[in-house]
């Protein structure tokens, strides 16, 4: 379904005028691997999950998409020794483009869902919605997620983000016993259809403007005819808002807080970090490499949002006291510093960006690993008052969280501080030193309330109060695949702090973009 869709947008971007009929033309099969087996395992699990209801063994379902997840990495490898030897190439009526780019983003969202999958095991049975619907909708999530990497049609980037969306509002939803539950889902599916609609208007004045919805044939047009009518630039601006929507940035980023706390927890991790992913992957696409020329129109419109997303999630994160609150805050602010390297529209500025986006969605992914625990049966206990003292109930859970949370601060030797450093210095090297200078004050911000719930953790205990001995404080469990997210996370966050050299030089050679 996905391939005949592709097709046939590939095909009616490039038909000539008067031609009648519509003849796809050939799928390469090869080319959308990953996100087909996401797909095609997730319709195959829903098949399983209605005939192994009851029967299914414990931890069934998280195994299998891993296993998914990690099956898709097979055709990645291939796809990137591919390209590392041939270069990049457009399939299916050059609706696709497989390059180092689209690649990484593939690598990214395998890996998301790899820890979320792990994630979501205990929690989903902990709250008796175990079952294989949950799963199912990550695996279609993340499909539409990697579509939208490797589009290189308009039309493409929109069915990827409807595939994305429209699992991602039903995952905001799924704890339908929690009122906040249903709240999350209808907020972001009210939010997500304005944004979708700004985004295909976009389309359609791009395609008014240019003549083709196919990313190569528009950038081609504009090298060889310079607008200078408003039709395109408005164009720029709807396709921005509609994906500024998605990647939570300033000033469309009211959704986020109460989105990111009504929703089931292991939910709110996939969702920050996969769609974001998603979101700048069909940002730096479209901008950096189709619409280089005219750098000059959109760079002003990307530097306010990377400032306002700088500003605003740095300072709101700081009166916070629901942790989860506090990392949708701090999800705007890293935005802004994604945005940062957006702005540049440099080599070293697009690096920077995947970067950080690698680097982020492991600190976030393990960061609301620590949540979901803590939070209990229920998944109510989300304020500052619920980590006090985790160091004496949970030495393991606390030493961990600080390592993410010293990341995201951007403390040397963790992946944070290299993310950081490497979208600044990007800024100051194409110029933008008044962004660069904000960027590092929004950082010193941030690191208040990241220290604020470290010492919190650390500083206060149970028994402050002389109301209970912390040896009576609830125990928090820590499941087999919970424990082996956060494992993950935690030792990415270290040893790509102390060895980056191979996640740097795969963010280099991603840059293979029309620059």
């Amino acid at each position: 379904m996905i391939a005949a869709a592709l097709a046939a947008a590939g095909h009616l971007s490039q038909l000539p005028q008067g031609q009648q009929g519509l003849q796809l033309p050939h799928v390469d099969w090869a080319t959308i691997a990953p996100e087909g087996i996401f797909f095609a395992g997730g319709l195959l699990m829903l098949i399983a999950g209605v005939f192994l209801r009851r029967r299914a063994p414990r931890g069934l379902w998280s195994a299998a998409t891993v296993a998914i997840a990690l099956i898709a990495l097979w055709p990645t490898f291939h796809l990137w020794h591919q390209v590392h030897h041939g270069g990049a190439r457009t399939a299916i009526a050059d609706a696709i483009v497989i390059d180092g780019f689209s690649i990484f983003i593939y690598v990214v969202i395998i890996s998301v869902v790899v820890m979320a999958a792990l994630l979501a095991d205990a929690y989903l049975r902990r709250e008796n919605l175990d079952g294989a619907e949950y799963y199912v909708l990550m695996l279609f999530s993340a499909s539409g997620g990697m579509l939208m990497a490797s589009a290189n049609d308009l039309i493409v980037v929109f069915l990827g983000l409807e595939v994305l969306s429209i699992a991602l509002y039903t995952l905001a939803g799924f704890q339908q016993r929690r009122e906040g539950s249903q709240e999350a889902a209808i907020k972001y599916f009210v939010l997500g259809a304005f944004s979708s609609a700004f985004f295909l208007y976009g389309i359609a004045l791009v395609y008014g403007s240019t003549g083709s919805t196919n990313l190569g044939v528009i950038a081609e047009f504009l090298r060889i005819n310079s607008l200078t009518n408003g039709l395109l630039l408005a164009g720029f601006a709807l396709l921005i808002v509609g994906l500024g929507f998605k990647v939570a940035a300033v000033p469309f980023h009211m959704w986020t807080p109460d989105v990111y706390e009504g929703s089931p927890t292991p939910a709110t991790a996939f969702m920050a970090a996969a769609a974001k992913a998603a979101g700048f992957a069909a940002l730096l696409r479209i901008f950096v490499s189709t619409f280089a020329l005219y750098r000059l129109d959109w760079q002003p419109i990307i530097w306010a949002l990377a400032a306002l997303s700088l500003v605003v999630g740095s300072v709101l994160a700081v009166v916070q006291t629901d942790v989860k609150r506090m990392l949708a805050y701090s999800s705007i602010a890293h935005a802004g510093y994604v945005l940062v390297g957006l702005e540049t529209a440099t080599a070293r500025g697009v690096a920077g960006s995947l970067f950080y986006l690698f680097a982020y969605a492991f600190m976030i992914i393990g960061s609301f690993a620590i949540v979901t625990l803590v939070s209990g049966r229920g998944d109510e206990e989300h304020s500052l008052e619920s980590f006090r003292g985790l160091s004496t109930r949970r030495p393991v859970l606390a030493l961990v969280f600080t390592i993410l949370l010293l990341a995201q601060t951007g403390v040397p030797l963790t992946s944070g501080f290299l993310a950081k450093f490497y979208v600044i210095s990007a800024a100051v090297e194409g110029g933008d030193y008044a962004l660069a200078i904000l960027a590092m004050v929004a950082a010193v911000i941030a690191a208040f309330f990241y220290l604020r719930l470290i010492i919190v953790m650390y500083m206060s205990t149970p028994s402050e109060e002389g109301e209970e001995a912390p040896a009576a404080a609830p125990a928090i469990p820590i499941p087999f695949g919970a424990g082996l997210s956060l494992a993950i996370a935690a030792g990415f966050t270290l040893v790509v702090g102390f060895l980056p050299e191979a996640v740097i030089s795969f963010a280099r050679h991603a840059t293979l973009l029309r620059l």
